[in-house]
Order: structure tokens, then C-alpha cells, then sequence
């Protein structure tokens, strides 16, 4: 059997979501993607190979790099199903190895683009947009409908925490007929997905309809509520057959400086925190960039999102610090730099370049930064200095519930970025779901979560 477009490769050339003009889209938060057109989304499909080893679904690790999806998503099938105009057999493919392709379809990185074949002689296949075109195609047309269990087993899980990881333990053991509740310290479910992603990348309604659909579905959610503080690990331990820990890692590393400012720096993960808050409608945001020159340490994503939201509260200027030489990340520009290029009509990169010393006034706030490249100082002015230089592992309370749990004698798991450290969504999720396997098989003594 022929999957695809035999020459699709070669008659149509990549055609990425349309995305907003930079100028335009930093004036509010709401989303910058598009969408194609029917006819161009299906040409996007038939552009797959129909590969005899389709790399794109390996989800392996080869010579120190990830290679395709560590879902496995069954990518040249409904690529196929994409170009035959089959949205409802493609969603049933793509719904059967990625419980969320609604969150990876828009923050994942595409792996699986990174291994496809056809980027070897070209551009590869647009596997990422394909997902959420079919995703979106479903909730747009009544198709994602809640789906409980047909039976219960009886069994009671505690999920705790309710990041990508922690969602999708829950949805596959629930799917499984076991009765689970999620425990979310924070006000609103979501963890990472609510706090620590932008509204522009992953918009909160799209986090909010999939947890509505969970609930519909018969999980039940415990907001503001922290295990070990809140409900003790005996409770937990009465309560429940089994629990699964998702906690993240959200201790941020560590920067010191041989001055103590007292206001105007901030880790990456409580400055993305504060402006969710807003978007949430939980508080009112209390740090804010409007009208500050804004220097931001690091290179990754937290680093990205940071800057973009700075441009949309209205920052004076940026500059981002990056300790690694230019070498190191080659040409790859994302959608903050491309709104920094339009705003500031250059790149605001410093690649070798580290901060030194902390510019202070009398008050001990923040008034500029000392950064050295290469042996040479320069002095750049900055009211807010955010530090997203990665993070050092979870909370030491949560560690503390999971030991407590285990003391109770409750038989426990951990997984997500608690587990492996911070890592990507997408991975993260496939953590969840080993997770939810490997206690399904604990408690029913074999598992069919694959």
C-alpha cells in the first residue's frame, strides 16, 4: 500500500502556518498562527514520503541527539489521511499514540521534522502543523467528545501535579477505568501548560478545553491544594491504591552576583508565572517591563517566551545574554527574535557574553548590568534583569510528600521533569504515559496503556 502522494515532495513545495506580521501581533497576547486553507493543508500531507523506514516516528537517540518523536505518532499514515481529505480516520491515528496534540502540535519543537527524510534533499514535512490542523479540525467539529470509561476497576490513583506529565497519566488511567484524582497545588490545573508557556504560544483556553474534557471524562481535579501541606501523606495513603508524582522541576539554577538587589531581577519561570496570574485572571500581574530596559540571561525557550512577553508589556529595549558562542545554535531564529529583529532592527543577541556585576542605586533597585565578553566590560542600562538559565531540579517539599507518601506505605511513582530533569513537553507527556502503563500494571497485575 501507497501512503501519500508518490511525487508530492517534488510538485508542492513546504508551506508553513501563516503566522501574524511581528509589529502587529507583540500589541496583544493572543495567538500569531494561522491557518492554511483546506486544499494547501492537504498538499502538506501528500509532501510525505511514504518512507521504507520513516525515521520520523523512531523516538530513538542516536550519536547523543533524539532522533522523531518519542511518542511514536504514527506520522506517514496520517500525513496520508491528511491528503486523501480523511480528517476523522487521520484524528483516529494521531489519537492513538499522542493523548495531547493540541499542546505539541503548538510548543513542541518537531523532532520529527528534524529526522524526516525529505529535509535531507529539502525542506521536511510540515508534521507539526499537520497535527493541529487535525486536532483543531476535531474540536471544531464535535468530534472530541468525552469518552468515560465503560467500567471501573475500583481502583483509586493520586496524580500529583498537573503538567503535561501529570495530564497524561491521568487521562491514560482513567481511560483504564481506574478512578483518579489530580492534585494541583496552584490555583488553576495545568502546571507548566497554565504558568510557564506564553497565551500567544499555547493560548489558556486550548489548556482550559482539554481539562474540561478530562473532567467530562470522569477525572477529578483538586486545585489549590498542596499534598504534604494541604492533605497530609496518611490521607493520601487512606485514600488511594496508588499515586504518581508529577511535580516538574521548578527550582530554577542558581545566579549570584557580588551584589544583592532588592528589586528588578527575576527568574524566568516567576516572571512567566506573574503575567499568567494576569491572563488567568487569578491577580493582577505584579512585575511588569512596560517602559524598562530588559536584559535577559540564556538561550532556551523560557528565555524566548520572556522576551516576547516583555515586547507586549511595552519594554524600553532588550538584550539577551547568551554565555555560549554563535556557533553554537547556527541561524536558528524563533518567533521572539523574529519580533525583536522587526522592533529593534537588529539582532539583540550577545553571544560570549556573562554578567558580571549588578548596577544598583541608593535603594538597592536595579539600574543596569556589567557584562563581560571575551576579558572586555561593557555597562548596559536595565531595570529588569531575568534570569532563565535553565533549572536545578523540583521542590524540596515535593520530594519530602513523596518520601512521606512512601513512608505511609502508599506505593509510589514519579515522572515528568521531576523525574529526568527539565526537558520538552512532548517528552515529558510520553513520561506520563510510561508512568500510568507502569502503575496500571502494579495495580491490575498486566497493563494494555502502549
Amino acid at each position: 500500500m501507497i501512503l501519500g502522494k508518490p511525487t508530492g515532495f517534488l510538485d508542492y513545495e513546504r508551506q508553513d502556518d501563516p503566522e501574524r506580521e511581528p509589529r502587529e501581533r507583540v500589541q496583544d497576547f493572543a495567538s500569531f498562527r494561522g491557518e492554511l486553507s483546506e486544499r494547501s493543508r492537504r498538499r502538506q500531507g501528500g509532501r510525505c514520503m511514504d518512507c521504507g523506514v520513516p525515521f520520523c516516528q523512531a523516538g530513538i537517540t542516536f550519536g547523543g541527539q533524539r532522533l522523531g518523536c518519542p511518542l511514536h505518532n504514527l506520522i506517514p499514515e496520517w500525513n496520508d489521511l491528511v491528503w486523501t481529505g480523511n480528517r476523522e480516520r487521520a484524528l483516529s491515528r494521531l489519537l492513538k499514540t499522542n493523548c495531547f496534540p493540541e499542546f505539541t502540535g503548538r510548543v513542541c519543537p518537531a523532532l520529527c521534522e528534524k529526522a524526516c527524510i525529505c529535509g535531507m534533499i529539502g525542506r521536511p514535512v510540515t508534521v507539526r502543523d499537520n497535527e493541529l490542523s487535525i486536532i483543531e479540525y476535531a474540536f471544531e467539529n464535535d468530534l472530541m467528545l468525552p469518552q468515560p470509561p465503560a467500567t471501573r476497576s475500583g481502583k483509586r490513583v493520586a496524580v500529583v501535579g498537573s503538567g503535561p506529565a501529570g495530564l497524561a497519566c491521568a487521562y491514560y488511567l482513567n481511560r483504564r477505568g481506574h478512578s483518579v484524582t489530580v492534585f494541583e497545588r496552584d490555583k488553576t490545573p495545568g502546571g507548566l501548560l497554565s504558568y510557564g508557556i506564553p497565551n500567544m504560544k499555547l493560548p489558556k483556553k486550548v489548556v482550559r478545553r482539554r481539562l474540561e474534557l478530562m473532567a467530562a471524562e470522569g477525572v477529578v481535579f483538586r486545585a489549590g491544594c498542596e499534598v504534604g501541606k494541604d492533605v497530609t501523606a496518611k490521607a493520601l495513603a487512606k485514600d488511594f491504591d496508588f499515586a504518581v508524582f508529577c511535580c516538574g522541576a521548578q527550582q530554577p539554577r542558581q545566579m549570584r552576583f557580588p551584589e544583592e538587589a532588592k528589586s528588578g531581577v527575576l527568574y524566568a519561570l516567576d516572571y512567566l508565572r506573574d503575567e499568567a496570574a494576569g491572563e488567568l485572571g487569578e491577580r493582577a500581574p505584579v512585575f511588569s517591563a512596560a517602559g524598562k530596559n530588559v536584559v535577559v540571561v540564556g538561550a532556551g525557550d523560557s528565555a524566548s517566551d520572556c522576551i516576547a512577553t516583555a515586547l507586549r508589556q511595552g519594554c524600553k529595549s532588550a538584550a539577551q545574554l547568551i554565555r555560549k558562542p554563535s556557533a553554537f545554535y547556527g541561524n536558528r531564529n524563533d518567533y521572539a527574535h523574529e519580533e525583536t529583529l522587526a522592533l529593534c532592527g537588529g539582532d539583540i543577541r550577545r553571544f560570549e557574553t556573562q554578567v558580571s556585576h549588578l548596577q544598583l542605586d541608593e535603594n538597592g533597585a536595579l539600574t543596569g548590568v556589567t557584562a563581560v565578553c571575551r576579558g572586555e566590560e561593557a555597562s548596559l542600562p536595565a531595570e529588569l534583569l531575568i534570569l532563565a538559565s535553565g533549572f536545578s531540579g523540583c521542590r524540596a517539599e515535593s520530594l519530602a510528600a513523596v518520601q512521606a507518601c512512601r513512608k505511609a506505605g502508599l506505593p509510589v511513582l514519579t515522572a515528568g521533569d521531576m523525574d529526568a530533569g527539565s526537558t520538552l513537553v512532548v517528552l515529558a507527556i510520553a513520561s506520563g504515559k510510561q508512568a500510568a502503563a507502569d502503575a496500571d500494571r502494579a495495580l491490575m497485575g498486566y497493563t494494555n496503556i502502549l
